[in-house]
C-alpha cells in the first residue's frame, strides 16, 4: 500500500492538507464520499452492517433531515447514550452537518451521572439503546424521568430537565415514550429544500459541534467543548502519523463517546478515506482478533489493556493478524514491555502512542511509525504540528529546562472552547495567554520528545477511563457507616490503577467491604466501584493537618502487596 504523505523530522513544519482546515465535519465527509464513494466506510462485524462512503453519506444526510424534522435546530444540544452501534457514528456525522452539538453521555452512566450530564448540557434530544450489560436504561431513565411512561412517542415534558424534548430509541426494543430510529428517518422526507440548505450552510469551522464530558478533582464531570477546526486537525494528524490512507482498515474496539474512538478513530477515518470497523459494540478480544482477520485490519487502536487482552487471549495463536501495520495505543500509560509485544508478536511494527486529554481534542504529542524503537516505547512522541507545548513550574508557571519534570500545557488548533457554562473552570485551565494547563507532570527531551512523569491531579485513570476520587468520596460521605473517607488510585498490572476507598468508620457502627462496594454499584459507574476497601483509622497529614494522599497512596500499595505493580515500567 502506499505510505502517505511524509512528517518532516521535527513534526511541525508540515502544513495541513487543505481538505481539512477551514472546513467542516459535514464538508469532509461529503468530499470523502465523492473521491471514495465505493471503498468501505464503516463495518459492524455484529450486525453485519456495511456501507460504502456513497451510502454512508446519504444515510447521514436523511438521518440529519430527520433531526430537522424533530425541530433541532442549528446550535440545539443533542445527546447520545449507546455503546458502538451504527446510529452512534450516523448522529455524530448527522448532527455535525446541520450544526448542532453533539453531547457524548459514557454507556455505563448510572441515574445520578446521567441527569447531572443532561441537565448540565442542556440537550433537547437524546438517542439511547435499550440496556448495556447489567443496565436498563429505560429504568435508569425512569428514576429522575417518570414522565417518560406517559410522553407522547419522540416528545416528553421532564420536570426535573426542562430543556429535553424528544427521545429516540436505538434499536429494535420499542418504547411507548420514544420515536423508533425509522420514524426519525423518515421524518425527514418532509423538510423543505430551503430549511435543509439552510441548516447545511450553517455550520462553520470555529463553531462548537461536539460536548465531551470529563472528570477531574471537582467531582462532577465538566463538559469540554469542541469545534471542528478542533477534531477534523487532530483527527488529521492522528491519520498522518499512522500513514493512513484510502487503503487501511481500522479495527475500532475503543467506546465511540471517548474522543479516541469519535475522533481519532470516525473522523481519522472519514479524513483520510479509511474504512471503519467495529468487532463489536464493546471491548471483547476473541471478537476483535476475529475482525482483523477477517476484515484485514491494518491498524488497531487500544488502552494498554485491551492489546493486553488480546495477546493473551486463547484465539491468538490461531489468528492471521498479519495484515496489521500500525495503530495507536493511547488513553493510559504504556508498560514498555506490552509495547514490544505489540510491535514484535502482533506485528504492528507502526504502531504509535499518542498523549493527550479531552480538553486537547485529544492529542497533544504522538510518535510517529519511523521512530526508532526507544523512542516509542519510551516517551510520548513529540507535539502535533501547529500546536505548541511547554513544560512550567507548577509553583510558579516559569518554563523550565529540557529533562526537569513540571506541568506539560499546550496551545494551538487543539485547545477547547472551554468548560460549557462553567466559566471559572474553564479560567483555571486555560490561561489568559492561551496555554490550557494538563495537570499532567511531564519533561521534554532536547530533541523534542516528551516523557509523562506523574500527575498534579487527583485523577485515577482506570484503563483510559478518568475517575475523580471525590464524586466518590462524596458519594461515600452518604453512608450512614462513614465518618470519613479517601479515595486513592494504587498501581495495577493490566489497568494501569485501581481505585481504593481508605474508610474511616463510625464508632460502634458494623460495616464489609462488600457493602461499601455494593453501595457504589448501585449509585456509580462500574469502574468508579472502589477495588479495594481499607478500613483505617487515621491519615497520614501534614504539621498543620492536611491529608498527604501521596502518603496515604504509598501505605495502600503496602497493606494490598502492589509493589510489583508500582514497579511496572511505562513510556
Amino acid at each position: 500500500m502506499a505510505a502517505g504523505p511524509s512528517l518532516k523530522s521535527e513534526g511541525r513544519t508540515m502544513c495541513c492538507d487543505a481538505r481539512v482546515d477551514g472546513r467542516t465535519i459535514g464538508q469532509v465527509l461529503s468530499e470523502t464520499a465523492r473521491r471514495f464513494p465505493d471503498r468501505d466506510a464503516v463495518v459492524f462485524c455484529q450486525s453485519g452492517v456495511r456501507m460504502s462512503w456513497r451510502q454512508f453519506d446519504e444515510k447521514v444526510d436523511e438521518v440529519a433531515r430527520g433531526l430537522l424534522a424533530l425541530g433541532m435546530q442549528p446550535g440545539d444540544h443533542f445527546g447520545l447514550w449507546a455503546t458502538n452501534w451504527p446510529e452512534w457514528v450516523l448522529l455524530q456525522f448527522a448532527t455535525a452537518r446541520t450544526g448542532i452539538v453533539l453531547v457524548t453521555i459514557n454507556p455505563a452512566y448510572q441515574s445520578a451521572e446521567l441527569e447531572y450530564t443532561l441537565a448540565q448540557s442542556e440537550v433537547r434530544g437524546l438517542a439511547l439503546i435499550a440496556r448495556f450489560k447489567s443496565s436498563n436504561y429505560d429504568d435508569i431513565l425512569s428514576r429522575f424521568c417518570p414522565e417518560i411512561a406517559a410522553a407522547r412517542r419522540g416528545r416528553l415534558h421532564c420536570q426535573r430537565l426542562a430543556r429535553l424534548e424528544a427521545l429516540i430509541r436505538i434499536g429494535a426494543t420499542p418504547h411507548p415514550g420514544m420515536l423508533s430510529w425509522e420514524e426519525l428517518c423518515s421524518m425527514g422526507a418532509n423538510v423543505s429544500r430551503s430549511d435543509w440548505e439552510a441548516a447545511t450552510r450553517a455550520p462553520r469551522p470555529a463553531d462548537p459541534v461536539n460536548l465531551q464530558y470529563t472528570s477531574g478533582t471537582t467531582g462532577k464531570p465538566k463538559g469540554a467543548l469542541l469545534t471542528h477546526r478542533n477534531l477534523l486537525l487532530n483527527a488529521f494528524y492522528a491519520g498522518l502519523h499512522q500513514r493512513l490512507d484510502e487503503t487501511d482498515r481500522i479495527c475500532l474496539p475503543v467506546p465511540l463517546y471517548h474522543c479516541f474512538g469519535c475522533v481519532l478513530g470516525s473522523l481519522a477515518a472519514a479524513v483520510h478515506g479509511a474504512a471503519l470497523v467495529f468487532p463489536c459494540e464493546s471491548f471483547q478480544p476473541a471478537e476483535t482478533l476475529a475482525a482483523i482477520q477477517t476484515e484485514r485490519c491494518t491498524s488497531l487502536y487500544g488502552v494498554p489493556t485491551m492489546f493486553l487482552a488480546i495477546l493473551e487471549h486463547e484465539d491468538f495463536p490461531r489468528r492471521d493478524v498479519t495484515s496489521l501495520r500500525t495503530g495507536i495505543m493511547a488513553g493510559s500509560p504504556c508498560p514498555i514491555e506490552l509495547m514490544k509485544r505489540v510491535t514484535e508478536e502482533m506485528g504492528a511494527a507502526e504502531i504509535t502512542i499518542g498523549y493527550g486529554q479531552t480538553e486537547a481534542s485529544p492529542l497533544i504529542t504522538m510518535t510517529q511509525p519511523d521512530d526508532p524503537l526507544q523512542k516509542r516505547v519510551a516517551t510520548v512522541g513529540r507535539v502535533l504540528p501547529g500546536v505548541e507545548a511547554k513544560i512550567v513550574s507548577p509553583g510558579t508557571g516559569v518554563p523550565v529546562e529540557d529533562g526537569v519534570s513540571g506541568e506539560l500545557c499546550t496551545r494551538g488548533h487543539n485547545v477547547m472552547l472551554g468548560y460549557y457554562n462553567q466559566p471559572e473552570a474553564t479560567a483555571q485551565a486555560i490561561d489568559e495567554r492561551g496555554w490550557l494547563h494538563t495537570g499532567d507532570l511531564a519533561s521534554r527531551e532536547p530533541d523534542g520528545y516528551f516523557r509523562i512523569t506523574g500527575r498534579l491531579k487527583d485523577t485515577i485513570i482506570r484503563g483510559g477511563e478518568n475517575i475523580s476520587p471525590r464524586e466518590i468520596e462524596e458519594l461515600l460521605y452518604e453512608h450512614p457507616a462513614v465518618e470519613d473517607v479517601q479515595v486513592v488510585g494504587v498501581p495495577d498490572a493490566r489497568l494501569g490503577e485501581e481505585v481504593v476507598a481508605c474508610i474511616r468508620r463510625r464508632p460502634h457502627v458494623e460495616v464489609e467491604e462488600e457493602d461499601v462496594r455494593q453501595f457504589c454499584r448501585s449509585r456509580l459507574a462500574y469502574f468508579k466501584v472502589p477495588r479495594y476497601v481499607w478500613f483505617v483509622e487515621k491519615y497520614p497529614t501534614t504539621i498543620t493537618g492536611k491529608i498527604q494522599k501521596f502518603k496515604l497512596r504509598e501505605w495502600a500499595i503496602r497493606q494490598f502487596g502492589l509493589e510489583e505493580a508500582d514497579g511496572v515500567r511505562t513510556a
